[in-house]
């Protein structure tokens, strides 16, 4: 008898260190700022390349400032991984739902820092485009956009993340967004408009040029669009979160810039308000198909039409011609409109009743 009590006791106990499980929304909000200084840390290491500020060595004010940050988001998902196994759970079970690929992201990161610093023994250190093409930085590229898209991943698995959620519930969500939104930009920022401007007010700039910007357009244009449809087709995000995603991404591309890309932020504004309003209007989503393929086609054009009339504005004028600034948006639109059928693909055949 005294056997059976003593095991029942335990029983309540290790039930009662279950409920304390560490995974909820306030997890989300601790990882997420844990990110933005990872993030803040990429970007500023880019901004001390980008303006010859990096001495040839691998130990950088810049670099701790990143590598601490993902130290601090290391550090939050082991230790919270390791106290929910205390409280009883399955070392699997103690992950918290959607940063598996987070924990996984951790111990690659680390190999890709270790072999990084290696690479840049053995081969030196990279200029101009090549920091953002070398092996080991794509690597850590790919690991910290693991550990950062967390929070989006949890929020898309949690049952109460429904389409009427806020701000409260998926501010998480949207900066983890930002964050995959951010990452990719970094590493194409050699074909970025926003950042390669000279491509587009350069008077000299020759065919080639042109067709680097053209090309810099619609790629941007499928990054932009992919990762917001991916967030549409799960949510009806908050007003006012595309303008928090877009402006936020130009104001860190801005790092780039050795001349005045600060100034394009407000444009990046303009057209977060305009998403905005046409994601309010029109309520795309996977159930509202047509509704969804012309918020996509449209995003980009707005953008894109922005950044050329602003560019225009600023400069007064530009060397490109009509049919071929204002076809490159319409092409942008374009991009968008066919990454709505990615991701909300057309009805099958419906088979007709015998």
């Amino acid at each position: 008898m005294i056997s059976s009590s003593i095991m029942d006791e335990q029983s309540v106990l290790i039930e009662a260190q279950k409920k304390h499980y560490i995974g909820s929304i306030r997890f989300d909000r601790v990882i997420t700022i844990f990110t933005c200084w990872f993030l803040g840390g990429l970007f500023l290491d880019g901004w001390a390349h980008n303006h010859g500020l990096v001495d040839k060595t691998f130990f950088t004010p810049w670099h701790a400032v990143l590598y601490s940050g993902y130290a601090a988001c290391a550090a939050c998902l082991v230790v919270t991984v390791f106290i929910n196994h205390t409280r009883g759970y399955r070392w699997q079970e103690a992950i918290p739902g959607g940063y598996e690929l987070s924990l996984l992201g951790v111990p690659l990161f680390l190999a890709a820092g270790v072999g990084d610093m290696i690479w840049h023994i053995l081969f030196g250190f990279e200029v101009g485009i090549e920091p953002l093409l070398s092996p080991t930085h794509l690597v850590l590229a790919f690991s910290g956009l693991l550990i950062m898209s967390g929070p989006f991943r949890a929020a898309w698995r949690r049952v109460d993340s429904g389409m009427k959620q806020g701000w409260a519930t998926l501010l998480p969500a949207i900066i983890s967004l930002t964050a995959i939104l951010s990452l990719l930009t970094f590493f194409t920022s050699f074909a970025h408009p926003f950042v390669q401007t000279g491509l587009v007010t350069d008077l000299s700039v020759g065919d080639g040029d042109k067709s680097r910007g053209a090309a810099a357009i619609l790629l941007q244009a499928g990054i932009l669009m992919g990762v917001i449809l991916l967030a549409l087709r799960r949510w009806r995000l908050p007003l006012g979160s595309l303008t928090l995603v877009i402006t936020l991404n130009i104001a860190l591309m801005s790092v780039f810039g050795h001349e005045d890309q600060y100034k394009l932020i407000p444009v990046a504004l303009l057209s977060g308000v305009i998403a905005d309003f046409l994601l309010w209007r029109l309520k795309p989503a996977a159930t509202r198909p047509e509704a969804m393929r012309l918020f996509a086609f449209m995003v980009p054009v707005v953008f894109y039409l922005d950044y050329f009339v602003s560019i225009m504005i600023n400069n007064g004028g530009i060397p490109w011609s009509i049919h071929l600034w204002l076809g490159s948006t319409v092409m942008a639109g374009i991009v968008g409109l066919v990454l709505s059928y990615l991701l909300v693909p057309p009805h099958g055949p419906i088979e007709q009743a015998e």
